[in-house]
């Protein structure tokens, strides 16, 4: 279903039944994961990625919509609005059957590796605090813009990779169980292959900032986590499938 030789950067649009999902394709590649700003950030180490592919946008209410049947658990409605208050079992159990068993699409949250490497514009290496910018309301809704709700998605600049809100508008679930000691034993690996955290521990892992929290919450490098039953006005998700 999606094309065999893309290139980094490349978009290709799954059909949900008129109701396009965007995907980017992400070239794997190595990088230098993590910061020396918090203690859960260090330390950075190297993280070599296979490729994949990640939703250009978080998914939206309406793509929430028409792999549910017309449920919408959101607060702030609106059809490109990214969906929210869902949890991260709503995610792996419900959304993500329906997306395989109804549209044919085999999809799963990203890695905390695959969603900082995406954010950081993937091979690029780009330097930027946020995704895409330095300048976070160049490319993120918070605090300070947000007027205290959601987005519709893809107002502000892209990344290099031509992601959008990956800083801002809605924190993102990722598949890993989080773990503030998991960096300092990737780093132990010498060059951790495709890491994902899969030992079990209370809280699954969020990116990004939301519309609701402070610039220092949007940075590429922030890790924060949320029990996987939760569902909150802050949180939605962007998909990830294998090539």
């Amino acid at each position: 279903m999606l094309p065999t030789n893309p290139k980094n950067g490349d978009t290709y649009p799954l059909d949900l039944n008129g109701t396009p999902l965007h995907l980017v394709f992400v070239e794997g590649g190595t990088f230098e994961m993590g910061s020396n700003d918090f203690d859960d950030e260090k330390p950075i180490h190297q993280v070599k990625l296979s490729s994949f592919w990640l939703g250009r946008y978080p998914v939206t209410q309406a793509q929430w919509k028409t792999v549910m049947q017309g449920e919408n658990p959101s607060r702030f409605v609106g059809d490109n609005r990214p969906v929210e208050r869902v949890s991260w079992e709503d995610i792996d159990k419900a959304f993500l059957p329906a997306l395989k068993s109804e549209f044919g699409i085999i999809a799963k949250l990203p890695s905390e590796a695959q969603w900082e490497y995406a954010a950081r514009g993937g091979k690029t290496h780009s330097p930027f605090k946020y995704a895409g910018s330095d300048v976070l309301h160049e490319v993120g809704w918070y605090y300070d813009n947000s007027h205290l709700e959601t987005k519709p998605v893809g107002l502000k600049k892209p990344n290099g990779l031509g992601l959008y809100d990956m800083s801002g508008n809605v924190w993102e679930w990722c598949e890993d169980w989080y773990s503030d000691a998991y960096y300092k034993q990737c780093k132990q690996q010498g060059i951790a292959l495709d890491p994902i955290n899969t030992v079990v521990g209370s809280d699954r892992v969020i990116r990004g900032g939301s519309w609701g929290y402070g610039a220092i919450y949007c940075r590429v490098a922030d890790r924060n986590n949320l029990a996987p039953s939760e569902r909150l006005i802050y949180v939605g998700f962007r998909v990830c499938c294998s090539p």
